[in-house]
């Protein structure tokens, strides 16, 4: 995710980490350099183009092609800060269980139950990123992600478990640990929503439609404005595809937050939070917080 504050006029024309512009610059050569084209053409063979096809074709398909990327990147960004607020609510329901399970079980205890909610975290990390879940699991409490096909629900489980043995066991009341469970469900929410969120991507119809008629328009832009703009077209070509096209890749990078594009979630530095709040608890030295490498915290 960039971080920073808004630069001035002179940066912010020729800023480019966590510009949309180095992904999208392909096509826009590709549509500058047929709007070239058909300038040229229509210079040397002026025969061919003898009726300007006008802009008004061009004004009521580019608005409602701008209706539909505003509607499509809503839902994308929809999607991104809600993964955004699951991951708060993570960080949020960790703070919780690690001022309750200090203050309810004595320190052996404790410990290893806290070590599971990082635990928790880092398999999360890289179930939602495609990375060996089972060994993040592991790293921070060895032999968790043996309990089941989840490693990472498997850690809630074994938290469970533990909680309701030592409730048996007379050294948690009922009342305590339905304290402690109704944070577990809450970090079970949260491990259910960012899978549906991964897992349930926008329809590809939408893509489709948007990625085709923004061709179709740019290309055929240049018919329309060649005989009143001239070698103008290019450059007004050009602002165009940029602005489609950039709002494009930008929903494409919103759709999925849990990526490693500049504008995906910071997954690494909410993860390094949660590991603080830990060894907060477990009276550890903390490790020090992420921070953003030009602009980019990731």
């Amino acid at each position: 995710m960039i971080v920073r504050t808004r630069p001035n006029l002179f940066t912010l024309l020729f800023t480019m980490q966590g510009s949309i512009l180095p992904r999208v610059a392909p096509k826009l050569v590709g549509i500058v350099a047929v709007a070239c084209l058909v300038v040229w053409a229509e210079a040397r063979w002026p025969a061919f183009f003898p009726v300007t096809a006008g802009v008004a074709p061009f004004t009521l398909v580019g608005l409602a092609l701008s209706i539909f990327l505003s509607f499509r990147n809503n839902a994308c960004y929809e999607r991104w800060w809600e993964a955004r607020k699951a991951w708060g609510s993570l960080i949020g329901e960790v703070r919780n269980l690690a001022r309750l399970l200090p203050a309810l079980l004595p320190p052996a205890e404790a410990a290893p139950q806290l070590r599971r909610l990082s635990a928790f975290a880092h398999g999360l990390h890289a179930r939602l990123r495609g990375l060996d879940e089972a060994l993040a699991v592991d790293g921070k409490a060895p032999g968790a992600s043996l309990c089941g096909p989840n490693p990472t629900d498997s850690v809630l489980a074994a938290l469970t478990r533990d909680l309701a043995g030592l409730m048996q066991a007379g050294r948690l009341t009922d009342i305590q640990f339905g304290l402690l469970e109704a944070r577990i469900e809450a970090l079970s929410g949260v491990h259910t929503a960012c899978e549906r969120i991964a897992n349930t991507p926008l329809p590809f119809a939408y893509t489709l439609l948007v990625y085709r008629t923004a061709w179709l328009y740019c290309l055929l832009l240049p018919v329309g404005l060649t005989g009143s703009l001239g070698w103008a077209t290019p450059v007004v070509v050009a602002l165009v595809g940029y602005t489609f096209f950039g709002l494009d890749a930008l929903g494409d990078e919103l759709e999925e937050p849990f990526g490693t594009e500049p504008n995906d979630l910071p997954l690494d530095a909410m993860v390094r939070a949660v590991d603080r709040i830990v060894h907060h608890a477990l009276g550890e030295p903390m490790p020090a917080p992420l921070t953003p490498d030009g602009y980019w915290l990731r």
